[in-house]
């Protein structure tokens, strides 16, 4: 992969979805049709995979191949099939629609083991069958409504931070100028201004006895003044969209981890068969460290109201306690990397006993 397809696996693993966007906006010949990792999936396999449903629109609207297929011969669409097996009608629109309407063919095309989505989404419909026909439905309108209502509010969101020119907080290109860059070329133009002024008065000072007048000095202060005052309010303003933009980043972080943690660990007995590998467990944070997942999963809980603290913190113990997830989980990890999730089960509670040790001194 190239440096530029490397951003682009690394923002749609994190969910970074408005870096993404803007990425793509930037650098709209970038081929997003290219193979990760020993599975050999594509941008568009990992959006599937996490059910990110606003990268995978994304994606196909920057030319994503439905038809492209991982090491097993799935196509994404596979992967979007089988999301909806575990996941049921949600993860079936949000994913499967958008893909099957971007390519009808892809329906028919067969993996490796010569299954179609087409087949998948057979077995889903007679599972979803069989499963209303154990238990009377018992559908929630307002849910639904509310639902609904809150993707197209996510929709509009994406929608209209898209517009803007400016990258997020964090520079997209190595050569852009962040804030970083962009203090140092102001300091550097006022300076400058301010030395050539000191220059030109004193070379003017040479030919007369009186310095500038009353009103000029009032003037250049009132000058100096007016500069001031907007690098500050620029530097306030980008401070404030820079926090809206870490706090946006970090609700969707946790939000994705609650709801992996739902369908992972409370699944039912349709997640209860699927073997999981590393990639499937809902860590907080894929890639950090294990300090950063826990401040994912306690993001938005106030420090300072200790019981409250206490109790989101001994659910999230009890979550991650090793041994009650080997019996959750054990059975259905996959061996190759069975060894890895149990030592990073085993890392993120000492480091979750460690912070609630550290709330009783």
């Amino acid at each position: 992969m190239s440096h530029k397809q490397k951003r682009v696996w690394r923002y749609v693993e994190e969910g970074r979805l408005l870096k993404l966007k803007t990425y793509l906006r930037k650098h709209r010949d970038l081929d997003v049709n290219f193979s990760q990792g020993r599975r050999e999936r594509s941008p568009l396999h990992l959006a599937c995979c996490l059910g990110d449903d606003a990268a995978l629109r994304l994606l196909l609207e920057h030319g994503a191949d439905v038809l492209r297929r991982d090491r097993k011969g799935d196509t994404a669409l596979h992967t979007a099939a089988n999301r909806a097996l575990k996941h049921g009608k949600t993860a079936y629109d949000d994913l499967v629609v958008p893909l099957t309407k971007s390519c009808p063919e892809a329906v028919n095309a067969a993996n490796s083991a010569g299954v179609t989505p087409e087949d998948l989404l057979k077995w889903m419909k007679h599972t979803e069958t069989a499963g209303n026909m154990s238990r009377p439905s018992e559908a929630d309108p307002e849910k639904e409504w509310l639902e609904k209502l809150f993707g197209e509010c996510e929709d509009e969101f994406c929608e209209t931070f898209g517009v803007y020119d400016a990258d997020d907080f964090l520079p997209v290109d190595d050569d852009d100028e962040d804030f970083g860059d962009w203090a140092d070329r102001i300091r550097r133009e006022y300076f400058n201004k301010k030395h050539a002024e000191a220059q030109r008065l004193a070379a003017a000072s040479s030919g007369r006895k009186r310095g500038k007048s009353k009103q000029e000095r009032e003037q250049e202060a009132q000058s100096n003044k007016e500069l001031h005052e907007r690098l500050q309010r620029e530097h306030e303003e980008y401070l404030a969209r820079a926090a809206r933009k870490e706090e946006e980043t970090r609700q969707g972080r946790k939000r994705r981890y609650e709801e992996g943690c739902a369908a992972t660990f409370y699944g039912g007995s349709s997640a209860g068969g699927t073997k999981l590998s590393y990639s499937d467990i809902p860590w907080p944070a894929p890639r950090g460290a294990v300090q950063e997942m826990v401040d994912v999963m306690l993001h938005g809980v106030d420090r300072k109201d200790l019981p409250t603290f206490r109790k989101v913190l001994r659910k999230q113990q009890a979550l991650w306690h090793p041994d009650k997830f080997a019996q959750r989980c054990e059975a259905r990890l996959e061996e190759k990397d069975k060894q890895r999730i149990l030592d990073t089960v085993t890392a993120l509670s000492q480091e979750l006993n460690r912070l609630a040790q550290s709330l009783k001194t």
